[in-house]
C-alpha cells in the first residue's frame, strides 16, 4: 500500500485540520462541514497528480491551446453519513465523476466495547476498470473500510483503488495493509497518535458525523 500523509508539509490544509479539531470552533456544524469539504478539495488536488491525463486542444477566442484533461473514469464512493462533506469536497474538483454511497456502522451486540461492522444500504455504479475512490473522514480500526471494500468487490474490479481519510490512527493503517490489495493508495490528511480502549482516535476530533449533522440515537 502506498501511503500519502499530506499534513507532513505545511500548507493551508493544516489550518483547516486545526479548526475541525478545536472544540471552540467545531461546535458550529456549518463551519465544521465546510472545513471538512475544504480538506476534501485539497486532498482531491493532491490525488489528481496521480491520475492519467490525455492531450486535448481547446478553442479560445484567440486561437488553439494545447492542454490536458483527466482520462481516468472516477467513482467517488462515500461511507454514510460522516463522509458526505468530504465527498462534496472531492466532487467539487472531480465534477464528472460517478458517485456511490454505502452505509457502515459499529454494531455492539452485547452492549459493551466489542463491535462488528454492519454494511447495509448501497447505491453504487459499476466500477470495472475505473478509479475507485473510497471516502471516509476517520480511519480508526480500519474495519469499516475493509467491510465496505469487500462489499464493493461484487460491483466489479477497479483499475486502481484510492482511500481518502481526513484523520487516521496507526492501528487502522496496519489493518488496511493486512486486509486490502497491495496496489491501494491511502491518502491521509493527518496521522494521529493511537486508538484508546474504545477504539476512538486520540487526539482525534470526536464523532465527525455528529459534529456535521447532529447527535444520532
Amino acid at each position: 500500500m502506498q501511503i500519502h500523509i499530506l499534513s507532513d508539509n505545511n500548507s493551508v490544509l493544516n489550518h483547516f485540520l486545526g479548526q475541525i479539531r478545536d472544540i471552540t470552533i467545531q461546535k458550529d456544524s456549518m463551519r465544521f462541514r465546510r472545513n471538512i469539504e475544504r480538506i476534501g478539495e485539497i486532498m482531491a488536488y493532491e490525488l489528481s497528480k496521480n491520475l492519467q491525463y490525455k492531450d486535448i486542444e481547446i478553442q479560445t477566442p484567440m486561437g488553439i491551446k494545447k492542454t490536458t484533461a483527466i482520462e481516468d473514469q472516477l467513482v467517488l464512493c462515500t461511507i454514510l453519513r460522516a463522509g458526505l462533506p468530504l465527498h462534496t469536497g472531492f466532487l467539487n474538483y472531480f465534477d464528472s465523476a460517478e458517485n456511490g454511497f454505502i452505509s457502515a456502522y459499529r454494531h455492539h451486540p452485547n452492549d459493551d466495547d466489542y463491535f462488528d461492522i454492519v454494511v447495509e444500504y448501497q447505491a453504487i455504479p459499476k466500477i470495472d476498470d475505473k478509479i475507485l475512490l473510497l471516502i471516509d473522514p476517520m480511519l480508526a480500526t480500519g474495519k469499516s473500510i475493509v467491510a465496505v471494500f469487500n462489499k464493493l468487490k461484487d460491483k466489479g474490479n477497479p483499475k486502481e483503488i484510492h482511500l481518502a481519510v481526513a484523520i487516521a490512527a496507526p492501528e487502522g493503517i496496519d489493518y488496511l495493509e493486512e486486509n486490502l490489495p497491495e496496489n491501494c493508495h491511502l491518502w491521509i490528511a493527518a496521522l494521529d497518535e493511537k486508538l484508546n480502549e474504545k477504539d476512538y482516535i486520540i487526539p482525534g476530533l470526536g464523532d465527525a458525523g455528529d459534529l456535521a449533522y447532529g447527535n444520532k440515537l
